[in-house]
């Protein structure tokens, strides 16, 4: 007879409570627990030492390099370091309609030599057919499955034996042990350590589909992050067709990668290199842009940095920023108005990073600064200069870190000249560069430097 128990979970960090809590002991969150009831089958419990693996002694196990499934794309595989690891878990999270879905079924029908099953909790097999349509790839070696109960799943990756399973989602699955609704913390804590179990077992990888809280972090406890073993994150802005797929953790590669695609009719395309596409071909030369040779994570590329500074019209100036952070950007136009005289606080400034990337990289600072200048002055910056190089309180142009990546991915897209910092060293910069490489200490100087490049 099925025991049950009411129990309390927070849906932050999943931690368990016999009573309600205001602030959750672990996470310190507030109103975060909910209650759940709990059912589990009598005699369900193993006994300690029924069966299991015996200990073994480090030197006894064998190492080396773990082999790797390719998958079609070398973006998806760049990211998870070379490949699927056998018996891995990958976690995908994103916004709803970012095109999650789309990028696990395109890796799926684009690998026939890898038999899939596809795990849909959300569609029917018609939807997956119709995308699967639009995508242009109708391979037989994809199978669909349309299931929620984690025992009739089970039993299928028993008799099909794929060789990958993609779940979308985790939090549609639901298991008969634990007597709670689908998405509450405790099935997905059981599901997901069911198909952990599965995945080391069989040495068959699982690729997660997760949804996204309206905070930006994965829904569900945080113990799913925890147990898989790579946690990716599908993001961009649903007005731009780009979208970027970054590493959170991965313990088999580095999560300094990044990849990139396009968001097309047919599905996404990767982009191999972004620079041509974030750059706009500009006929005329036009005040306010500047191009910015910027490093996410270890991937170089160049953006364009547009800026308008106009005079304020109803008294109070107006600060805003679409894909770099505001408080940065009030911080550099205090640094302007401190350290170079120019007046802006009675201006409004408008700042946008082409096409809806979001910037985090310090480098960027000061092609931001010469877009505002150029746009306040109404002078062009010239189209063949770049800019690296982090700004900072005393007006100091600071070095920034992969220099040569920078000058490498500069010098690729037919630029004459980038301004860095004077600051670095000689032997940061590549050995035989053909670029020319302006060195500027002061932002005081930029001005002078910026629009005397700028012709």
């Amino acid at each position: 007879m099925a025991k049950t128990k009411t129990v309390f979970f927070c849906t932050s960090c999943g931690a368990e409570s016999p009573k309600w809590l205001g602030r959750c002991p672990s996470c310190n969150e507030w109103n975060t627990y909910t209650e759940e009831k709990i059912s589990r089958p009598a005699g369900s419990r193993s006994h300690p030492g029924s069966h299991g693996r015996m200990p073994e002694l480090v030197s006894d196990i064998k190492s080396g390099d773990e082999p790797r499934i390719k998958l079609h794309g070398s973006e998806f595989n760049r990211i998870l370091g070379g490949g699927l690891v056998p018996g891995s878990v990958i976690l995908i999270g994103g916004e709803p309609g970012i095109g999650k879905s789309t990028l696990a079924l395109q890796v799926a029908l684009h690998t026939p030599e890898v038999k899939t099953l596809y795990i849909s909790g959300e569609e029917s097999s018609r939807q997956i057919k119709l995308r699967a349509d639009r995508i242009g790839r109708d391979d037989g070696n994809c199978y669909i499955l349309c299931e929620t109960g984690l025992e009739s799943i089970t039993g299928h990756l028993n008799n099909l034996k794929p060789r990958l399973v993609i779940v979308d989602s985790i939090q549609t699955l639901h298991t008969d042990h634990i007597d709670s609704p689908a998405g509450s913390v405790s099935q997905i804590r059981e599901s997901a350590g069911q198909l952990l179990r599965y995945a080391k077992e069989s040495s068959v990888p699982v690729l997660l589909i997760g949804h996204i809280t309206k905070e930006g972090g994965l829904a569900g406890p945080k113990v799913l992050e925890h147990i898989v073993d790579v946690v990716l994150q599908f993001e961009g802005d649903h007005n731009h067709q780009y979208r970027v797929l970054r590493s959170l953790k991965n313990r088999f590669g580095s999560t300094s990668e990044i990849g990139l695609y396009e968001m097309q009719g047919d599905g996404l395309r990767e982009v191999d290199n972004p620079s041509e596409i974030l750059i706009a071909d500009h006929h005329e030369s036009v005040s306010g842009v500047a191009i910015s040779a910027m490093v996410d994570g270890i991937r170089p590329f160049l953006v364009e940095i547009q800026a308008l500074v106009s005079s304020a019209v109803y008294g109070n100036p107006q600060r805003s920023s679409t894909g770099f952070d505001l408080r940065r950007l009030s911080m550099l136009l205090a640094v302007l108005e401190k350290r170079a005289g120019f007046r802006l606080a009675s201006k409004d400034v408008f700042l946008n990073v082409a096409g809806g990337l979001k910037v985090t990289d310090p480098a960027t600072d000061l092609a931001v600064i010469s877009a505002v200048l150029s746009s306040d002055t109404d002078l062009p910056v010239a189209q063949d200069t770049c800019f690296a190089g982090e700004v900072g309180l005393s007006g100091e142009i600071r070095p920034v870190g992969r220099l040569q990546q920078r000058i490498g991915e500069a010098q690729k897209m037919g630029f004459k000249n980038i301004v860095i910092s004077s600051f670095h060293k000689k032997d940061a910069l590549p050995e035989g560069h053909k670029i020319n490489v302006i060195r500027c200490g002061k932002i005081e100087h930029l001005c002078r430097l910026l629009f005397k490049t700028g012709g």
